[in-house]
């Protein structure tokens, strides 16, 4: 597995469980990269679709993935605070290509007053049938949201107050 280096530009893969790509982000600056953890800024990239379709990102965002833990979280900072949008997703592996991993459909989104609500709860059961998720991913997966649920609540990783903000402002020097 390769280790994103601090300073690079590297592309984000999303897959879904059968190996099919799902959705691939053009350009994601490294703000920090172990075997671990890789933390990523990005704004105004490219998006493109399983179905060839593009797009582009309306704000800066701050990606963080973990290998140990089955979900991704994004903070989108918006004028009225940061907006948080979470995958749950395999933990990520990194090459010379890019960050990958399995988006496994359920998502939470979290508003600045860390509020939140799950989302996509129909869409993760028709792909649980359709792709014939393993018993044990339905129940590390279910497991994972418990865990991201109470690192909302605890305010701890990129949750907590600062975080955000603190790597914006590193993500700012390499624009520069």
């Amino acid at each position: 597995m390769g280790c994103p280096r601090e300073g690079e530009s590297i592309q984000i893969h999303s897959y879904k469980h059968n190996g099919l790509i799902h959705r691939v982000w053009d350009e994601t600056t490294v703000l920090k990269g172990t075997q671990n953890l890789v933390i990523g800024g990005n704004d105004k990239t490219i998006v493109t679709e399983s179905d060839g379709r593009t797009w582009v990102t309306r704000e800066p965002a701050i990606c963080y993935f973990h290998s140990r833990h089955w979900f991704n979280i994004i903070g989108m900072i918006r004028e009225d605070g940061v907006y948080y949008y979470c995958n749950i997703s395999s933990p990520f592996i990194a090459d010379d290509e890019a960050v990958k991993y399995i988006d496994y459909d359920l998502d939470i989104k979290v508003f600045p007053d860390m509020t939140f609500i799950l989302l996509d709860e129909d869409e993760y059961e028709k792909h649980r049938n359709e792709m014939n998720y393993p018993d044990v991913i339905d129940k590390i997966l279910h497991s994972n949201v418990d865990t991201l649920i109470s690192w909302i609540r605890q305010r701890k990783g990129p949750f907590a107050p600062d975080f955000i903000d603190l790597w914006y402002e590193r993500y700012l020097t390499y624009r520069g």
